[in-house]
């Protein structure tokens, strides 16, 4: 360790990277965004996790019973619909509104650990005929029972089958059969000045609302209140509190975003600010999503190193921009490839890396058993190494803790909102 140190400081590189969340979550650094999350109230539900128990069993003293769960696996299967169609807004609306729910959450525990009760209102939309609906994670966080409600004005009782806080998103389920999903689209598709639609429910009381817009920016990087960092498509679709975890659409009639955040500032005596919404990109997360419906967890590409840009003042000595390797984990599949701490990737799976940012992307495109080629930079010589990503398993149902009763959290530049 103290041998690396040194490598570290005679080359400048920088301190560690702080270990990323899974899926865009970018790992360069950027000023906090004035953003408020589009919800009235935030907190997480827990989910149950597959059981596996052990009993004494009545009959016998020194018998031991072992309980193993046994249940259909849910399988997604993927059906074309030709969306070839450019719409008007209204038909968009029309043939999305009844794919469009409200969200109501029942918060029992807030923030300073006193029982209460209240509800935070938010949107989701259908994802399959059968009652997976999909939303933002902070709509439904902390809560202890969630309610949707269609536009016909029908109510269902729904259970959280998952959520990733790092994507925020949430997949519940209602018992439900012959809904209307909604269809998804391309976010890698869009370009800045498309028109998009959005539906939701603002401020939890104008319930199924359509505001029209275009995409302002792609790719935008932004810092949520939460502290999560994410690339984000920026719209200026008005986008207010309750309109979190609702789609945004294209002209086609598909979904290419989960509308999620809103640039604010609530301070007195500065400029108001209009029309700076953000929308989680569809194809970021539709993997995440598909991982909690059918196996119940969140699996991600992994590779297992901790990386830093290589600093301007080590490249002047002649180390290549690139990643440089602060550590890798034992028994990882880096380290079974054989990267070494010291290292600085300068290619991944054909992508030239010049960067931490550029090898998570690059890692993110992968799938679980990938085999790619990684080059290094290693004591002034370049070295080919093959590499099979691995998977990294996170629980989609584990609780986090309400947040303050009254508000959704912000910033606003020079410190917090309130």
């Amino acid at each position: 360790m103290n041998d690396n140190m040194e490598y570290y400081n005679e080359f400048g590189v920088e301190p560690p990277a702080p270990v990323a969340k899974p899926k865009k979550q970018r790992r360069g650094g950027c000023g906090i965004i004035a953003l408020a999350l589009c919800c009235s109230l935030v907190g997480g539900v827990a989910g149950a996790g597959g059981v596996l128990a052990l009993q004494k069993a009545n009959r016998h003293e020194n018998a031991t019973t072992i309980l193993q769960g046994d249940r259909e696996p849910v399988v997604i299967q993927m059906a074309q619909i030709d969306t070839g169609k450019l719409m008007t807004a209204a038909e968009v609306y029309a043939a999305n509104v009844n794919s469009t729910v409200g969200i109501t959450t029942a918060i029992t525990t807030n923030y300073w650990g006193f029982t209460t009760t209240s509800a935070a209102s938010g949107s989701g939309f259908i994802i399959s005929e059968d009652g997976y609906i999909l939303t933002n994670h902070h709509v439904i966080e902390g809560s202890s029972g969630i309610t949707v409600s269609m536009y016909d004005g029908t109510t269902y009782d729904a259970t959280l089958i998952g959520s990733d806080e790092s994507n925020d998103i949430a997949v519940l389920k209602i018992e439900a059969e012959g809904l209307v999903p909604v269809v998804l689209g391309s976010s890698d598709d869009l370009n800045v000045g498309d028109t998009v639609v959005a539906i939701g429910n603002p401020l939890g009381e104008l319930t199924f609302s359509l505001t029209v817009g275009a995409v302002s920016a792609k790719d935008r990087e932004v810092t949520l209140s939460s502290s999560v960092t994410m690339d984000l498509i920026q719209t200026d679709c008005a986008i207010n509190s309750g309109n979190s975890g609702g789609a945004l659409f294209n002209l086609y009639g598909e979904v290419i975003g989960i509308t999620n955040a809103k640039y604010s500032s609530n301070s007195s005596g500065e400029a108001s600010i209009d029309n700076i919404g953000f929308a989680i990109p569809v194809n970021d997360v539709m993997p995440i999503v598909e991982s909690i419906i059918e196996k119940g967890y969140i699996s991600t590409p992994y590779i297992g190193v901790s990386v830093s840009d290589v600093s301007a003042e080590a490249q002047a000595y002649g180390i290549p921009a690139g990643a440089a390797i602060r550590e890798v984990v034992a028994d990882s599949p880096a380290a079974e490839a054989g990267v070494q701490s010291g290292d600085v990737i300068t290619n991944f799976n054909g992508v030239e890396i010049t960067g931490s940012t550029d090898l998570g992307d690059a890692v993110d495109t992968c799938q679980v058993g990938d085999t790619v080629q990684v080059a290094v930079y290693r004591q002034g010589a370049s070295v080919e190494l093959t590499l099979t990503v691995g998977e990294k398993i996170t629980s989609a149902t584990e609780q986090t803790q309400p947040q303050q009763s009254g508000g959704y959290p912000q910033y606003r530049p020079g410190g917090f909102g309130n």
